[in-house]
């Protein structure tokens, strides 16, 4: 292959469990049939361009260590947004992946004024629908970065200055319209910021009452342009401030409920995120499902040593295999997918890492997929669900729930009938060794 990666096949193959080349799946085959469906559209694998594309491999202690030739501080803004658009289609186009993500300020640098940084953005969409239109690949989300500039230093939508609000609400409108522009599946709304470091300076209402706001105005806008992907809020408890609104699942579903956005927004569920939370990955894709509000991920995972979001490739099947039970035997994604917002380590510094990278998590996630339908298909797991709460579905449990029993009632039927309730097993170790079992039975097929 020309370009950014020379050393690169066109289209990385398929070799199998047995494959001696490194660039090569072993698992993923995009055609492959799980339970009626192409793997490929089981998982609509997407690659970020802001890790892989817009960061340097820079952290705390030190400089960047990346090969990017765009970043270089002394490149022309413009023509270097088109190199790094040139070669992201590259890479992606060559992982053979449906589709990418981006934030306004991946793919389009800063003007002097917010016409001119608007105009930078619309130039730059046009070369990504040329991108498009030639590779065939597609846009799972857009969303707008509010949390690099330091005028977003407290907050976008929670900002104590309104011109500040003004300014990210201007700017959630221009990419929310590029994003439809583009054909997006969704447009995310991730709230880096939304929170507080400190609460000597803090007016809890206050800021809720103003993010709420700006989510009314942004649903509103969605109506208004006809943009009919799904509006996504991407939960994460802290960092980079010490508590955010959107803290996990469950706290956002409480806040859409509270100020009447319920099927407005649904989730973008990160795997790190909930980890930092104090959840499993399990726990926040089994909530969000619950609660009707389960809409996209972000496929990475986090160091367990360290209690920060390290946004490291996936590697674990056991994990990922929990998750995507609960995605498969709910219906599967609708507009959402996996999201490769993971980033390299700071010593992977060759061009080609980036393809290792996701080769491995893309062979993890399908894998996980096999699993997690072996799951579904055969039962166990549902069957002892059914039957652990078999006893709400008829007598006494159905009219507990039909609300036609009172306390005094209740106590009733307990003297009456004589109820005396004795412990039953969850047998969660057993249902731990199905899990187990089946991931062996799912590498024995291979």
């Amino acid at each position: 292959m020309a370009g950014f990666f020379p050393d690169v096949p066109a289209r990385i193959p398929f070799g199998g469990l047995d494959a001696s080349e490194p660039l090569a799946y072993r698992v993923y085959e995009p055609d492959r049939l799980v339970r009626g469906v192409r793997m490929e559209d089981h998982l609509r694998i997407a690659v970020c361009l802001w890790h892989s594309f817009n960061w340097p491999g820079s952290d705390v202690f030190g400089t960047g260590t990346f090969d990017r030739p765009w970043l270089a501080a002394d490149a022309d803004p413009m023509a270097a947004a088109h190199d790094k658009l040139d070669a992201a289609f590259e890479f992606v186009s060559a992982l053979g992946v449906p589709f990418f993500t981006f934030h306004d300020r991946d793919v389009a640098p800063e003007g002097r004024s917010f016409a001119e940084t608007r105009a930078n953005l619309d130039a730059v969409a046009a070369a990504m629908e040329g991108h498009m239109e030639r590779t065939g690949l597609r846009l799972l989300w857009g969303t707008a970065n509010l949390f690099s500039h330091p005028r977003y230093a407290a907050g976008a939508a929670t900002n104590p200055d309104p011109e500040v609000f003004a300014y990210a609400a201007a700017q959630v409108k221009v990419m929310l319209e590029t994003t439809h522009r583009l054909g997006g599946a969704n447009y995310v709304l991730w709230g880096g910021r939304e929170g507080y470091e400190t609460l000597l300076n803090t007016d809890l209402g206050r800021e809720e009452q103003q993010f709420a706001r700006f989510l009314s105005l942004v649903a509103e806008h969605k109506h208004r342009i006809g943009f009919e992907g799904k509006l996504l809020l991407e939960p994460k408890p802290q960092e980079p401030t010490k508590h955010q609104y959107d803290y996990d699942s469950a706290t956002v579903d409480g806040f859409l409920l509270r100020h009447d956005l319920a099927g407005e927004y649904g989730v973008n569920l990160e795997a790190n995120h909930a980890t930092l939370a104090g959840h499993s990955f399990h726990h926040e894709v089994a909530v969000a499902i619950s609660r009707g509000i389960f809409g996209s991920i972000d496929a990475n995972r986090g160091d367990y040593q360290n209690g920060w979001d390290t946004d490291q490739f996936p590697n674990s099947v056991d994990e990922l295999s929990l998750a995507l039970y609960e995605i498969v035997r709910a219906g599967g994604f609708t507009t959402g997918g996996f999201n490769f917002d993971a980033k390299l380590r700071r010593q992977s510094m060759d061009r080609n890492d980036l393809f290792h990278a996701h080769i491995g998590g893309i062979d993890t996630l399908a894998r996980a997929l096999l699993v997690a339908a072996d799951l579904v298909e055969a039962g166990e797991l549902e069957q002892h669900r059914a039957e652990r709460y078999a006893g709400w579905d008829e007598g006494l449990g159905a009219d507990l729930l039909g609300g036609s029993l009172s306390l005094p009632e209740i106590e009733a039927r307990v003297v009456d009938g004589g109820i005396e309730p004795r412990p039953v097993s969850g047998a969660q170790e057993r249902l731990e060794n199905v899990v187990n079992q089946r991931i062996w039975a799912v590498d024995r097929k291979r």
